[in-house]
């Protein structure tokens, strides 16, 4: 069985995929980017997001809390 540590590392660009996304959303926004292009990348940061508390109520034992 892998370690906690090794668990979380395996997460890590998951991490910073979501966290790219959220920067390019607030960049959107802030240059008042167009609307549907502005949502598009709301929806991308928010998916990304869900998927690594996903993966890490995984790596936890942890039942998943997204719901569909």
């Amino acid at each position: 069985m892998k370690s906690l540590m090794e668990l979380i590392e395996a997460g890590e660009p998951l991490i910073q995929r979501a966290v790219d996304a959220l920067r390019r959303y607030r960049e959107a926004q802030a240059a008042d980017g167009p609307p549907n292009e502005v949502e598009r990348l709301h929806h991308e940061a928010e998916s990304l997001f869900r998927a690594v508390t996903d993966y890490q109520l995984g790596t936890l034992g942890s039942p998943s809390v997204t719901h569909h």
